[in-house]
């Protein structure tokens, strides 16, 4: 089963994105900062990560950079949860390869449906 991970500091955020990749049918695993989310990865790798941008310890911005620096040849897609569309907000992401920025409020099915594309269809 394809495991993705959730990094956002808000319960109910997590949630909703829980309830819905589980029922199209990925293991969803979670937690509520960038410090823990690198934890998480160095134990064991996720078949993609969604995260926040603002969260508290380490941003998502701080997490994408440092799996960048660390782990130069990820093969997992990473998903960045985003409330702010200015281009300022974003151009960190350009040196980081196989990035994807959503817009919040979060489309599920764009989301499940890009996750399929990438990850193949959950078993």
């Amino acid at each position: 089963m394809r495991r993705i991970l959730i990094a956002d500091d808000e319960p109910h955020v997590i949630r909703v994105l829980q309830v819905s990749l589980e029922r199209a049918g990925f293991e969803v695993d979670s937690v509520a900062d960038g410090e823990k989310a690198l934890a998480s990865i160095m134990s064991e790798p996720p078949d993609a990560l969604i995260t926040d941008i603002q969260m508290p310890r380490m941003s998502g911005e701080a997490l994408c950079r440092k799996l960048n620096e660390d782990y130069p040849e990820r093969e997992y897609p990473i998903f960045v949860m985003t409330s702010r569309p200015e281009l300022e907000h974003r151009e960190w992401s350009r040196a980081i390869p196989d990035l994807v920025f959503l817009e919040k409020p979060i489309s599920m099915r764009n989301l499940v449906s890009q996750l399929t594309k990438r990850l193949g269809a959950p078993s």
